[in-house]
This record gives structure tokens, sequence and C-alpha cells, in this order.
């Protein structure tokens, strides 16, 4: 009798059994060339934290899993119980088809070597080993390791397409990755229309259609000192006890917030939350409640499961086409059902090919990624005494460093607790701690605060964000985290900083998410003094309990902002919004998402549009126009003066320029350097479609300082 055929699938970052090719194929072919299957797991010692899973107090084989720079944890407690419940969701998957999972800890390659040598001592020959490829240098490090251990077996080693994202590999018109454009916009234009592209969903194995599941006797033990539980409930205690207590001075949780991240990992959730997504009408209104900051609703809330391959982005696309082409009798009292892409989905589809782009940045740039000086470190132009990151360590920093190394550590400190006294920063910074989530807008402002207002090495922000992020993406991570810090690829790095004084003013226009997440600043009635409590009066302070707080009394970074009128009581909002039909942009919108719904292409955008920030000082003068609509603006210099050519549509600004007075209304297109003034030739996007959008082609003379407007999304 023949010895039985195995093949062992190493999964990763592929938890699903549905549009799984590698499942796909074994279920399918007609060359049953394998006799058994045996998938296996394995949390690896180089990013999670495996002292949990000793038991017998021995010491740990492995140094702790922590980042090179923060010393943060490589994974924490949120992510960390997402991906067991995602996991243990897949054995319980695969079991129910006639399969199982192996669930170990370690070295990958070392516990594939393991299950090999188990198997061949029971007889079986190993065949060939399977997995999916992954971006980053630790799983390509894995992936090599396992190649040589397949080819010193003599067994057959097969890396499979990722293909959890929108357009598969073969269909991006790219001969190689070092083809891939640096302006998402020309990626973008290259494989539209996104409605078409993306190849068909694969369905999950029937139960029994899977080559069968080695005897337990043939399976390896998992090495000591390691124990792997038997509970879902042992599990994730395992993955987070090492973890939770990241934080020794964190702020309690606010007895009235919610998380906006409830959910579940694993494929059952996912599946849940898109037909969830689906029947309440929600992508359709994607567009406009994307950039919401409290509850469930706004956003998909997908990217964790995206992230951990729980469920894919052609998945996600063919549920779409069911809602759009009305072949979906169960959504036929959903509004918008049958009558094609609207708004809402069309975005949602532009923000998961941001995600591909990002993953295809991290191939083409690999370890670039990582780097301070990003993407820009081999250019002739880019000189990296100009741009001197601000580091909590002694022996790399500049002696004449302002802040001293010491400063910046406090501030990193207070920026990761969230006690800068910046309102929005703080709020983003708690919620983020104790829920492992916050809204993309908010990751915007934290970034481009962290890396432009403070001037600090942005890879602290980026570290802990990886610690901490229930949808953690290393590439939509690092590369988003560079593209605000202006490192990245964004052709526009330099002009692109976010005020977050201002943002607060348009996307928590009542306040009421700040003093969620800060209850100290509920007493606070005035809006501007919810954003920067040091702002209020000395009378309000003491009335509120403040002015003894560390936010009031040592702010980080204080930001001048006045208002066109005093903020109103009432939390409304402090001038006028206008709008108008979108023009053409020039410039790519920032990341939507880091973690994964990213920034929409330019194009078919209509969100709100932020006007430019009031600045502290500036050399332009001028007003502005008060045209409601236009088509974008001109490529003024900015001489002063009214605007000559068409007007923005949006959030008008606010507080005055240098020199005169520029009444509330749209920006003109020849209107000048105001608050500073803009380069000109950047622009943000209205495009197709009608709504809030709209363009501005900027331009004041003026050096642009730190209170400069924000890049909107898309």
């Amino acid at each position: 009798m023949a010895s039985p055929r195995t093949l062992i699938y190493v999964v990763r970052r592929d938890l699903r059994v549905s549009d799984n090719p590698i499942l796909h194929e074994l279920a399918t072919s007609a060359n049953k060339q394998f006799t058994h299957l045996l998938p296996v797991y394995v949390f690896p010692a180089d990013q999670v934290e495996l002292s949990g899973f000793i038991t017998d107090g021995s010491e740990n084989p492995y140094p702790p899993a922590k980042s090179p720079n923060g010393k943060y944890w490589r994974c924490g407690p949120f992510r960390a119980e997402f991906v067991g419940q995602a996991v243990w969701d897949l054995q319980q998957s695969l079991q129910a088809l006639g399969s199982g999972l192996v669930i170990r800890v370690g070295k990958v390659a070392a516990v594939v070597g393991a299950l090999v040598e188990q198997l061949e001592k029971s007889g079986h020959h190993v065949g060939a080993v399977w997995m999916a490829s992954h971006e980053g240098s630790e799983e390509k490090r894995d992936e090599k390791a396992i190649s040589k251990l397949c080819a010193d077996k003599q067994a057959e080693f097969k890396l499979w397409a990722d293909e959890k994202y929108l357009i598969d590999d073969q269909d991006t018109k790219l001969e190689t990755v070092d083809e891939l454009p640096d302006v998402f916009t020309t990626y973008r234009k290259s494989v539209e229309p996104l409605r078409e592209k993306p190849r068909a969903a694969l369905p999950a194995p029937t139960a029994g259609s899977l080559p069968g599941f080695p005897a337990a006797s043939a399976i390896a033990a998992q090495d000591a000192p390691f124990s792997i539980p038997e509970d879902l409930e042992g599990l994730i205690k395992a993955l987070k006890e090492p973890v939770k207590d990241f934080l020794s001075d964190a702020p309690p949780f606010p007895p009235e917030a919610t998380s906006a991240h409830p959910f579940k990992g694993g494929e059952t959730s996912a599946q849940e939350r898109l037909r969830h997504l689906l029947t309440t009408g929600a992508l359709q209104k994607y567009k406009d409640t994307r950039n919401g900051l409290l509850g469930t609703e706004f956003s998909t809330k997908l990217s964790a499961f995206l992230a951990q391959g729980c469920i894919t982005a052609r998945q996600i696309h063919h549920a779409l086409l069911s809602f759009e082409d009305g072949t979906d009798s169960t959504l036929q009292e959903v509004e918008g059902y049958g009558k094609g892409e609207n708004e809402g989905t069309a975005s949602v589809r532009f923000e998961l090919l941001w995600r591909d782009y990002m993953r295809l940045c991290h191939r083409k740039y690999g370890d670039k990624l990582f780097r301070l000086g990003g993407l820009k470190v081999d250019e002739a132009t880019y000189k990296e005494d100009d741009k001197k990151w601000k580091t909590p360590v002694a022996q790399t920093a500049p002696q004449d460093q302002d802040p001293t190394p010491e400063r910046v550590q406090h501030i990193l400190e207070r920026f990761n607790a969230g006690t800068t006294g910046m309102g929005l920063i703080d709020a983003s910074q708690r919620e983020l701690l104790h829920t492992g989530y916050t809204s993309n807008r908010a990751r915007q402002n934290v970034a481009s605060f962290l890396s432009k207002h403070l001037g600090i090495d942005w890879r602290y922000g980026a570290e802990w964000y990886e610690m901490l992020l229930v949808d953690y993406d290393v590439s939509s991570n690092w590369a988003n985290w560079q593209y605000v810090a202006g490192v990245g690829n964004d052709p526009r790095s330099e002009m692109r900083i976010f005020n977050p004084v201002k943002q607060g003013l348009d996307y928590d226009p009542e306040g009421t998410y700040t003093r969620s997440w800060v209850p100290e600043l509920k007493g606070l009635t005035e809006l501007l003094n919810v954003f920067q409590a040091w702002t209020a009066s000395e009378e309000t302070l003491a009335e509120t309990g403040l002015k003894d707080n560390i936010m009031v009394t040592d702010p980080v970074k204080k930001i001048e902002f006045s208002a066109a009128g005093k903020p109103l009581k009432s939390g409304k909002r402090l001038y006028f919004r206008r709008k108008g039909r979108g023009g053409k942009g020039g410039a790519d919108s920032p990341p939507q998402n880091e973690s994964g719904e990213a920034g929409a292409a330019q194009g078919s955008a209509s969100g709100t549009q932020p006007s430019p920030s009031n600045a502290p000082e500036g050399s332009g003068a001028g007003t502005t126009s008060t045209s409601t609509r236009g088509r974008g603006g001109g490529r003024g210099r900015g001489r002063g003066g009214n605007g000559a050519r068409g007007g923005v549509s949006g959030s008008p600004p606010i507080g005055p320029s240098s020199s005169g007075n520029g009444p509330v209304g749209n920006i003109g297109g020849r209107g000048g350097g105001y608050n500073g003034g803009y380069r000109g030739g950047w622009g943000w996007r209205g495009g197709r479609g009608r709504g809030r959008g709209g363009s501005f082609f900027g331009g004041g003379r003026g050096q642009p300082v730190q209170a400069m407007a924000a890049q909107p999304s898309s």
C-alpha cells in the first residue's frame, strides 16, 4: 500500500475558507495528488509575544516581541484577541468541512520543519508545502526559510498569489512592480473601470471535498516550553495577558464612551458585517458617513477583516454588484437596489483600490517603508539635514535639538496617553488605547500632528499604531504614515498639514466626540476651548476643575486659531458652509484609512470641502470671493484682492489674514496670500458628481506655516 502523500498548508493572513485559492484547488482539482491535508497556523515569535503560552514558569526562549524604536509590543491586546478569534473561527470552519487546523507558536519555519519530521516518522510522505505570499520583510524571510526546508526534503514548495485584494496582480498591466506609478491617480486610471476589473470570488469547499486530516499521532506536538490552550478563552488569555498593561498611566475608560469597533474576528463575523452593511443601506451612504467619529455605523469597519484575510476585497465587490445589479432579491427593499453603481458603492471600491496600491508600494520599495527618510532616502534632491526629526534618543539627537531628547520622550508619553492638550488628538489617542480603533479622519490628524506640528520621528507613531490598531496592516499602516509625514509617495507632501483645531470644528462640530473620550472637557461650552483647553478663561478653567490640568498648564503645542465670530455655546458651527459643484483638482488625496479603507482617488468625491486653516503669521493679504459655485480655482500667485475666477465651495477660511480682512465666503481663484499663502499647484478635488467638493489651486507667495490647511479625503 502506498504511503499517504500529505500537503502542509501554512495559513497566515488568509483566515477564511471561501474565496481561498489553495482550498479551492484542493477541493476541485481532478488530479487528487494528495491524500492528506494539514493546515497549520503559527503565531510568529517575532511579531507576537508568546510568554503567555508558557505555563510552567520557564523562561521564554525568544526575545520580547517589541518594536525597534519605541519598544512597544508588536501586537497589542486588541489585535491579539481579534486574530485569536479569527484563527479559532477558521479551525471551526475547517472541521465542519471534515478537515482541521493545527495551532502552534514559535518560528514559522521551525514549526513546519517539526511537522514534516513527525509526519515522515509516521509513514507520511510530505509532498509539498503551500502558502500564500505576503508583503513584509519578516514574511519574506519565512517564505525563503520554508522554501529551503522543502528543497532539503525534496518536497514541492509553492508560493501562491495573495488574492484578498481587489485587482489581481496579473490584471494590473504592470510587467514588473518597478513600473508602479508613484502617483496613485496614475495607477487608478490604468485599472479603471473598477466595476469591471475584479475577478470572480471562489466558493467555499463543500464538506468532504478536501483531502483527509492526518491522525493526531502523526502531528508533532508544540515544542516546549509552550503549550497550546484547548479552548478559545484560553487562547485569547495566552495572547493578551503579557501585553494588556502596555500603558501604566492610561486615563480610565470614560463611562459614557463606547467602542466603535466591537466586532469579533473571523470569516463568520466578516460576512455578517458585510451583510449588515448591505441590508441597512449603509454602503450606499458610505461616502457621506465615512468621516464620522462616533459609533459603529460610520465607515464599513471591514478593514480588520481585510487585514487578516477573513474576507477579500473581491467578495465585497461582488456583494456590491448583487445590490447594484438587482440580483439579490433579499435586498430589494433597500433604497437604490438595482439602480447601478452609486457614489457610496463607488467610494468603497476606490478605497479598496488604495489598499491594493499601498501593498504594491510596499512590494516596490521594501524596507524603505520603515526608514526615517522614507521613500526619498535615495533621491538626490532629498537632504537628510533639511529634516532633522526630533528624537527621544540622546545618543542620536543633534546637540542643539530643541526640545531636548528628555522633553521629546515626555511629549511622546503624553501623546500616547492622550494628554497633549489638543482635544481632537487626545480623544483619538484615548479611543485607540481603550478600543484598538479610531477613525480615519482622526488618524490623519494624529499622524500630521506628531510629524509636522511636533516634528517628532514619525516611526514612533507608526509603531504605536502597530501595537494598538485592531485593523493593523503592515503595508497600509507604514505607507500611510509616510504619506502624511511627507516622506512617502505623496506628490504634495510638504504642503499637506492638518490643523487639528480646524478639523475638530469641521468633523466634530458639536464637540461630542472629543468630550466623550476626554471627559475632563465636558464642562467647557465654547468649542474652541474644547479643542484647546488652554484657550479658556481663568474663570472657566477654575469652574471646570481644569486650572491645574497638564493639558492647560503645559500643552505640548499651541495653535493660534481664531474664528469669524465667537463660537456658540450650543456648539453650532462657527461659520457658513456653502455647497457647489465640484471641479477638477490637482493632487492625490491622502490615505483615507491607514487600515486599509484607504483614501479614495481623485474623481468622484463630494465630501465636505475644508478651507485653509488660518495661521498666526503670513506675508500674503487679500480677500476671498463669495461665489457659491465654481469649477475650480485659478493658479493665481496671490496678489491680494478678490478672487477673479470661480470659487471653491465649502467651508471658507476663518479669521484675519496678515493684512486686510477677508469676508466669510468661498475661496476665489486668484484670491491671494491668505494667512501665509499657498504655493499654488496643489488641489483639493471635487471631481465627478454633485456635492460639496471643489478644487483649489491656491496661491499666495507667503510661506506655509504651522496651521496650514488640512487635506480632505475625497
